[in-house]
């Protein structure tokens, strides 16, 4: 028995052929958004690792944060969690890098790696202190607040103190030296405008601030020489001469003309 079909099919069902053709094809093919949804958080984390590693961090950091929001209880998400750190400091999203090394240390301060957090964050403000270039066009970086020198100083020194066999300690003290002496720089600088102004009890407590946090710094020189000027306005004799012993110990120089001294700015970048 055999069939026939007619000479011509109605437009109308040669249409609705159609469209059921096209939707069967579009079905076969794949669904970015929901085969990303069906990755297991191995394939998410390796595939944020290759962005990571090629440089692409803006991808990188976008597949760690679905990562970590989808399946956050995994250990891929706690690694995730570190690499975004990196991820937002070499993308330059200072904040948002901070905020995390912040919250990895508070959430993980066991973690083996939490040296790890403190020294990127560290590192995120100390490049966000004066550069190159201002030193380049003269600019007095000992007049200008040093804010993110005191948080990137103080997350350095939780890194050397805290973590003293951490591969990351030797640069962090290396760091904290610069720093050191930055910060040392502009408490001389302020204590040298009081006592310009004849606030001889603010620029003492600002050289003396100086000389005990920033031992060994440059600028402790300095700070001595407007400690001994203060007390010898103030009448204080005793510590006077004191200080002029521990100037004399520490610098074999002749402190009987230290007011002159004031006056000289003891160090410029461009020198």
């Amino acid at each position: 028995m055999s069939f026939c079909w007619p000479a011509r099919l109605p437009a109308r069902i040669l249409v609705l052929a159609f469209c059921v053709a096209l939707l069967a094809v579009a079905g076969c093919r794949s669904n970015p958004q929901r085969d990303f949804q069906r990755s297991s958080p191995e394939r998410i984390y390796e595939q944020a690792r290759r962005s990571l590693d090629a440089y692409d961090f803006n991808t990188a950091i976008r597949l760690y944060e679905a990562l970590t929001a989808r399946y956050p209880f995994t250990e891929q998400a706690r690694q995730a969690r570190i690499d975004l750190i990196y991820a937002y400091y070499r993308a330059r999203e200072s904040e948002s890098a901070i905020d995390a090394a912040d919250t990895f240390i508070r959430e993980n301060p066991t973690h083996p790696r939490v040296d790890y957090a403190w020294y990127i964050k560290g590192l995120v403000d100390f490049e966000r202190t004066p550069n190159i270039l201002e030193r380049f066009f003269r600019v007095d970086l000992t007049e200008r607040p040093p804010n993110t020198a005191r948080r990137a100083f103080a997350a350095f020194r939780t890194v050397v103190e805290q973590y003293p066999k951490s591969e990351y300690a030797h640069d962090a003290r290396q760091r904290m030296i610069y720093l050191r002496n930055r910060l040392a720089d502009y408490e001389v600088h302020v204590a040298r405008y009081y006592l310009r102004r004849g606030a001889y009890i603010a620029a003492a407590q600002r050289a003396k601030g100086a000389i005990e946090q920033y031992d060994g710094a440059p600028a402790v020189k300095e700070a001595l020489e407007i400690l001994i000027e203060c007390y010898d306005r103030l009448n204080l004799t005793d510590l006077a001469r004191q200080t002029r012993e521990v100037y004399a110990a520490n610098f074999s120089g002749d402190v009987e003309h230290v007011e002159a001294e004031i006056n000289r700015p003891w160090w410029k970048f461009w020198r």
